[in-house]
């Protein structure tokens, strides 16, 4: 590849950068937290292609004899990036829920409850209070949580968030089985906003034989797809 396409390379990379840390388009690969490292390295990048085009410019009167011409076959190494600015990625959904086990962890301590009724949970929150601290803290209390579904072999369903420690590579599924007054269509991938209460029971992953406890469900209702797919409160 010539001079002219590694700089067209690295703008179009950078280019991409800035594009997915000034929108929404980057918590799909990264943290929220990343945002500032995911600008810099695109501010980078378009500095590092500007400086390869004005020495490609300085060097554009040298004779080019005995050189052989790069192929033009090269400059379709442009279309991964023209793709990447162009095509948002989905977030990762059941498919890998389904693949990996639980990445519940115990917790070293309990906060208090928040105040409401239902009480609005996390996925990895209510998991970790049903599975762990056997939903001491849940008793007499409704929740609300919101995740995708993901159905396994069997039909059994599951209310999921991809929890992450640094960004999607690394994303692995937190699991709460769902029972009661379901929905009569359930659709994976689907997010739901579901209303409900601790159900004593527990589960074990298929995967990792992980606990996946449970939620008894009295009222569900499908939601669009947050801002930030991924939960990154499970190691904070």
């Amino acid at each position: 590849m010539n001079r002219q396409a590694q700089a067209a390379v690295l703008f179009l990379l950078g280019g991409a950068l800035l594009h997915a840390g000034t929108t929404d388009l980057y918590l799909r690969y990264v943290k929220a937290g990343l945002r500032p490292l995911v600008l810099a390295a695109g501010a980078v990048l378009i500095a590092a292609a500007l400086a390869t085009a004005w020495y490609e410019l300085r060097r554009h009167r040298r004779a080019r004899t005995g050189e052989h011409p790069e192929p033009r076959v090269a400059w379709l190494l442009l279309l991964p990036l023209l793709a990447l600015i162009l095509i948002a990625p989905p977030a990762l959904g059941s498919y890998s829920a389904l693949r990996s086990g639980t990445a519940l962890q115990k917790p070293y301590a309990y906060g208090p409850l928040p105040a409401g009724n239902p009480v609005p949970l996390s996925v990895v929150d209510y998991a970790s209070r049903a599975a762990y601290g056997h939903g001491r803290s849940l008793h007499g209390r409704a929740v609300r949580v919101t995740g995708f579904l993901a159905l396994d072999g069997k039909g059994r369903p599951y209310l999921v968030r991809m929890a992450l420690n640094c960004c999607a590579a690394d994303a692995q599924p937190v699991k709460i089985a769902l029972t009661g007054a379901l929905p009569p269509v359930l659709r994976p991938d689907a997010w739901l906003e579901v209303t409900g209460t601790y159900a004593p029971r527990l589960a074990r992953d298929p995967v990792n034989a992980g606990p996946v406890p449970y939620l008894r469900v009295t009222a569900a209702r499908p939601v669009p797809a947050p801002r930030d797919p991924y939960d990154e409160t499970w190691n904070t």
